[in-house]
């Protein structure tokens, strides 16, 4: 069996990847949209941290966090997120014999991918592919045109121009296309 380990440093800040089980052709987190900010808000009140990027695609989403200083516990949040989102989800889904007898939903990967942010270049990478997804999955032709993603707000603070990402761009992450 494989031995997952995370990296795991207080107060860091992290990548996540979080996708649906059936990811492709799986519109759930957009048409849900309202449901999921309502749990990240109640996942955040019960355990602060400060979202720096997020984007939400039909079948996935990519965030960016950094926790409280002092802690280190991410996998408890995002257990808190799959779960709270679940049990307002009618069970519609079909489940495996394995989920069936854990008692588990067939909505959320079991993983997720987290990287941990190691320095300004690394933000700035992970941050530039965050916005660029879903023009790169082809949902739109400008990044400024996705509405579920945090890329409006960061150009009002300046942190990217509007057009940014009009057109195809190289990123230092992420999966090849």
């Amino acid at each position: 069996m494989p031995d997952y380990r995370r990296n795991r440093i207080a107060g860091g800040c992290y990548f996540f990847t979080i996708n649906l089980l059936e990811r492709y052709q799986n519109p759930l987190l957009v048409q849900q949209i309202e449901l999921l900010r309502d749990v990240v808000r109640r996942v955040r009140l019960r355990h602060p941290f400060y979202i720096n990027a997020w984007v939400v695609l039909p079948d996935h989403m990519h965030c960016i966090w950094t926790l409280p200083k002092g802690d280190d516990d991410y996998a408890n949040r995002i257990r808190l997120l799959k779960t709270l989102f679940s049990k307002e989800i009618p069970k519609t889904e079909s489940r495996s014999n394995v989920r069936q007898r854990k008692g588990e939903r067939g909505i959320w990967q079991r993983r997720y991918w987290e990287h941990t942010i190691c320095d300004d270049r690394d933000y700035a990478s992970h941050m530039d592919y965050l916005h660029y997804n879903p023009v790169k999955h082809g949902y739109v032709g400008k990044v400024m045109d996705w509405p579920y993603s945090s890329f409006q707000h960061h150009v009002q603070r300046g942190h990217y121009p509007e057009h940014w990402g009009a057109g195809n761009i190289e990123l230092d992450v992420g999966e090849p296309g």
